[in-house]
């Protein structure tokens, strides 16, 4: 046997074996089977105000979608302040931003709730057509919408993380201000608890072999569940009991999230209750330090969890008291226009 058929013989079995463990990633490296309910999660939202609910209202994405939001006119008398588009949390949808969006509303704000594609009422839960739909999404509701300036995009938990990818972006003009409300960042970040608390479970080895096949182009796969969420018995009809690998891609900032970090432009703060279970409170400072930008400004609410940020009423005067600050410093300019 020639050397250069040994080697070229040892290249196809390394090859094969790859294959075969790919293949297996793909097709037995889902997550592992649901995490227990988070309560914590279930019960902040008890004796929660969900009176006054908005109607749903739809505006046309690109693709043709109809997708789902709430609309909250300013409570004032006096002229609006200008405009606050919230995002929901994982598996959740606007209902659950609707104790938030009062208060943003009472404060003189004309306020957006969300169902993000793939939550909610914005079609099939848990998955989207490609990465970066969401992104899209965004820009057409912007359009279409056309929230009042000064805006601000405020997300919560992974809503924080979309808001955070946006703000980084090339998108990032859409609005004035970014709010990142306990956001998550990245599993390897310093604030990452494992498993998000308990409240996630990753297929890491479906999640790496995809991470490796879109790098070389191929997304075929991106469909595939990665992630299970605690919701336990709660209605699928209502929360999203899994992501796909696209949407789960989608709906956090990008992979470099130090990088997302860096080029966010915009004026930004950060809101994290002191008690929260789900990232760790006293170390978002620490990460957006390691990130280079110790000048976005890291507020703790104390006695406050992490769903409890948007439920609780000091929490929510919280992030009101956030948004007029950065307004204050952004000042009336006018509205921002998608690129």
């Amino acid at each position: 046997m020639t050397l250069l058929r040994a080697v070229g013989l040892a290249a196809g079995a390394t090859a094969t074996v790859l294959v075969a463990g790919m293949a297996a990633a793909l097709t037995l490296g889902g997550p592992p089977p649901a995490p227990m309910p988070t309560q914590s999660v279930f019960d902040a939202f008890k004796g929660a105000d969900f009176s006054a609910l908005p109607p749903i209202a739809n505006y046309p994405a690109r693709d043709g979608a109809r997708l789902a939001y709430r609309r909250y006119p300013s409570d004032s008398r006096q002229a609006p302040r200008g405009s606050v588009v919230l995002v929901h949390a994982s598996s959740a949808n606007s209902l659950s931003m609707h104790p938030l969006a009062r208060s943003f509303a009472r404060a003189g704000f004309t306020v957006y709730a969300l169902d993000v594609r793939g939550h909610g009422d914005s079609g099939p839960h848990g998955d989207i057509a490609y990465i970066g739909q969401l992104d899209d999404d965004l820009e057409d509701f912007v359009r279409a919408v056309q929230p009042s300036s000064p805006s601000t995009l405020a997300g919560f938990s992974a809503g924080g993380g979309f808001a955070l990818r946006v703000a980084g972006s090339r998108r990032q003009m859409l609005f004035d201000n970014y709010l990142f409300m306990a956001p998550y960042t990245s599993r390897h970040a310093a604030n990452y608890r494992p498993d998000a608390g308990g409240w996630v479970s990753v297929g890491t080895p479906r999640l790496v072999a995809l991470t490796l096949l879109n790098r070389i182009g191929v997304t075929r796969f991106n469909h595939l569940p990665v992630v299970d969420f605690a919701i336990g018995d709660a209605p699928h009809a209502v929360l999203a009991p899994w992501y796909s690998y696209a949407l789960a891609t989608n709906f956090q900032p990008f992979e470099d999230y130090q990088r997302n970090l860096r080029d966010v432009r915009e004026p930004a703060a950060v809101l994290v209750g002191s008690d929260d279970d789900v990232f760790v409170a006293d170390k978002f400072a620490q990460v957006l330090a390691d990130a280079g930008r110790p000048d976005i400004p890291v507020t703790l609410v104390p006695d406050t969890g992490h769903i409890s940020l948007t439920l609780a009423p000091a929490a929510r005067a919280a992030a009101v008291d956030a948004v007029r600050k950065l307004d204050a410093d952004t000042g009336t300019s006018p509205p921002h226009r998608p690129h």
